[in-house]
C-alpha cells in the first residue's frame, strides 16, 4: 500500500508538487496557512483538507513540509510548548522538509524528532516552478540512507534527479550553496552583458558566444534570452528568495569558520536589490537593477 502523506505548504512550488503526489495515487491530506489554497487544491485534486490543530490526526506515514523558512517549519512541526504536528505523529513516521531551511537548524530538528521516534530527512529542490509542474526537479537529500530509500518512491514522483548528499541538514546545505553559485553566476553574466553593450556588443550575440565558450553558465543558457533581454522577468523564482538562500549559505560559512569573501559581496548585491524592489519581483530583474545602478 502507498504511504499516507500530509503535504503542508501549497505555495507556488508546493501546490504542483502535491498535485503530482495526488495524481500518482498517494492517499493525501493537505494544509496551508491560506485556507483558500487548501480548498482550491481539494476541489481540483484527490485529497483531503487537514487542520494542523486537529485533535485527531490521520495515521500519516509521511509529512512533507514546503514552507518559507526554518522558523515556520519548526513552528508547524514542534510548535510552542510542543503544540505542533509532532504530537500527532505515530512512532516511525517520517518528516521530509523540502523547504529552503537552515542546515544547522535542520540538524537540531532531526534530533528533536528522533527523540520522539520520528524520522527526518531534508530534501530541498532545484529547478523552479516549471520543473515542479512536470516532476523533473533535482532533489538534494540529507538524512539516514535507509530513511531516504524508504521515501525514494515519493521523491521520485516530484523529482527526476535524486541525490543523497549526507546526514541531516546536508540537503539544505547543498541547496543553499548551489543557489550561491547560481546567484554569483547571474551577477557576473549581467555585468558582462552591460559592459559589452556599452562597448557596442550585441547582448544577444554575446550570449551565443558565452554559451559556446567557457563563460557558459545556467544564467546564459536558461535566463538571459528567455527572461532578461526580452524584459519579461518572469522565471517564477523571486529575488527575495534568492537573497534569503544566499543568507543561509553565508551563515553556513560563518558557522563553519570559513570566510566567503565573494559570497559576502554577492549577498550585499542581492540584499540591496531585494530592498529596492517589490517582494514578488523575479530574481532575473537583477539584470535591470544592475543596469540602473551604473
Amino acid at each position: 500500500m502507498k504511504q499516507k502523506i500530509c503535504f503542508i505548504g501549497l505555495g507556488m512550488m508546493g501546490y504542483p508538487m502535491a498535485a503530482l503526489l495526488s495524481k500518482a495515487g498517494y492517499p493525501l491530506w493537505v494544509a496551508d496557512a491560506d485556507a483558500s489554497r487548501t480548498s482550491q487544491f481539494t476541489e481540483a485534486h484527490q485529497a483531503q483538507a487537514l487542520t494542523l490543530d486537529a485533535s485527531s490526526f490521520p495515521a500519516i506515514d509521511v509529512v512533507i513540509t514546503m514552507l518559507p523558512n526554518s522558523d515556520i517549519v519548526e513552528a508547524v512541526l514542534v510548535g510552542t510548548a510542543g503544540g505542533g504536528v509532532l504530537r500527532h505523529l505515530k512512532p516511525g513516521a517520517t518528516v521530509i522538509d523540502m523547504s529552503s531551511s537552515e542546515p544547522m537548524r535542520s540538524r537540531r530538528l532531526s534530533e528533536t524528532l528522533a527523540a520522539e521516534d520520528v524520522r527526518f530527512i531534508d530534501a530541498p529542490v532545484s529547478g523552479g516552478m516549471k520543473r515542479a509542474i512536470d516532476g523533473t526537479l533535482a532533489i538534494m537529500v540529507g538524512g539516514p540512507k535507509e530513511s531516504y530509500e524508504a521515501c525514494s518512491g515519493i521523491l521520485g514522483v516530484m523529482g527526476k534527479t535524486l541525490f543523497h548528499v549526507g546526514d541531516a541538514g546536508a540537503g539544505h546545505a547543498m541547496k543553499a550553496l548551489n543557489n550561491y553559485v547560481s546567484a554569483a553566476g547571474l551577477v557576473a553574466a549581467a555585468e558582462a552583458l552591460h559592459v559589452g553593450e556599452r562597448f557596442g556588443l550585441d547582448p544577444a550575440v554575446m550570449t551565443d558566444v558565452l554559451n559556446a565558450s567557457t563563460g557558459r553558465n545556467n544564467t546564459t543558457e536558461n535566463k538571459v534570452k528567455q527572461y532578461m533581454l526580452n524584459g519579461s522577468f518572469n522565471s517564477a523564482f523571486s529575488l527575495q528568495l534568492m537573497a534569503k538562500d544566499l543568507g543561509i549559505a553565508m551563515q553556513l560559512g560563518k558557522d563553519l569558520g570559513f570566510p566567503m569573501q565573494l559570497g559576502d559581496e554577492c549577498l550585499d548585491i542581492w540584499s540591496n536589490a531585494a530592498g529596492a524592489l517589490d517582494r514578488v519581483a523575479d530574481h532575473t530583474e537583477m539584470y535591470r537593477i544592475l543596469d540602473r545602478e551604473k
